[in-house]
Formats: C-alpha cells, structure tokens, sequence
C-alpha cells in the first residue's frame, strides 16, 4: 500500500529491507547534512497493531463494525534531533531568514548611543530580528563577538552614520559594505526573509553610498 501510494504519486523511493518496523510498513524520509550524513526525519507509518490492542472499532456505510487502520505521522521526528541535525547543517551561520538575530546595531562610543537605539527601533517596526550592542567593550571587540555568533549583518554607527541617518554594514561573510540607508536595508531583510534566501544576503552598496 505504501509502495502504491509512492508509486501514484510519481515520488523516488528506494526499498529499505530489514529495517526494526514493528507497528506496520512506514514511508521515512531521511535528509542529508552538510557532511552529506542521512538523518532520519519525517516518517508516515501504517499501523495494524495498536487498533487490535485497542480493540479500537467503528460502524461503517454498509451497516458492519470494521477495525480502523491507524496512520502514525511524524513531520520532524525527534524536535530535539531536528534542530541538532539544522544547526550542524549550517555551522551555525543560519541564513537571514532562519536567523535568531539578523543583525547587531553597534555605536562606535556613547555619542552614537541614542541614534544606535533609534536605528533599533526602526529596523523592529521594519520587522528585523535585532539587538543594539552599546556595552562599555572596545568596538573591534563587539564586532568580533557578533561574528563569532555568526550573526548575519554588523550595522556600525559613528558621527558619519548619526549624521547622514544611515548605518555601516558589514556582513559576515562579505565584510565592509559600505553605507546604507536604514529604511532600503530593514526592508531588504524583511524581502530575504519572506523569500527564505539562502544566497545573496549581502545587500549591494549603492554608487552613492546611502542608497
């Protein structure tokens, strides 16, 4: 029944003979990870079993007691198993839409302070992922710890950025960008993350600088 429903559907498979199946015949797909190792994933499992030990039952259209056939559905598998084999996955550089945080919001010194934190609250309403470091650490200091998390955007802010109302980005990856107006690149995000990009995050820096 499972090799049909496969084979209706026009889906690849292959037989997996031997496999500890007890409940009834099940259809898994196993993914693969970035050192190409197969993890195990999403499984639908035929069940005959559980509705004898159950002695579950019901009344069919032609008037007759039936016993049901139970359909076991996993989508992640183990949620604890999933997150592990994702994080593996991407070296915990998550592409900016899976990002926990997608971008820091870094002040050179307390001058720039307020304006990091109004660069912050725009780029929330914008619906960016990010957090404002304005601790008292030296500034390579906090763009080194963003990068080692692996946060997709540095956004560095200094009398230029305060000035001009823009941010200097830097990608983790790509490194300097260069300027950017705050607006054009919260809403640049906002499209990588609805797209679920997972190339070209690094916006392109305008011929003028602030874009």
């Amino acid at each position: 029944m499972t090799k049909k429903s496969l084979e209706l559907r026009g889906l690849p498979y292959q037989v997996d003979p031997g496999e500890g199946v007890f409940d009834g015949p099940k259809i898994d797909i196993k993914i693969k990870d970035s050192l190409e190792r197969a993890w195990q994933c999403s499984t639908i499992q035929v069940d005959f079993h559980n509705p004898q030990r159950f002695d579950l039952g019901y009344i069919a259209e032609d008037g007759k007691a039936h016993q049901p056939v139970m359909v076991h559905r996993a989508l992640l598998g183990s949620l604890e198993r999933f997150f592990g084999v994702l994080v593996e996955h991407y070296a915990g550089a998550f592409p900016v839409w899976l990002a926990p945080v997608q971008a820091v919001v870094i002040p050179v010194s307390e001058k720039q302070q307020v304006y990091a934190r109004e660069v912050g609250e725009e780029l929330r309403r914008l619906g960016v992922r990010v957090q404002v470091d304005d601790r008292n650490e030296k500034l390579g200091y906090r763009i080194r710890e963003a990068q080692v998390q692996k946060v997709p955007y540095m956004l560095v802010v200094g009398d230029k950025e305060v000035e001009a109302r823009s941010v200097s980005v830097r990608h983790r990856q790509a490194g300097d960008l260069g300027p950017q107006d705050v607006a054009s690149f919260g809403a640049r995000v906002v499209r990588l993350s609805a797209e679920r990009a997972t190339r070209e995050e690094a916006p392109a820096q305008s011929a003028g600088g602030v874009s």
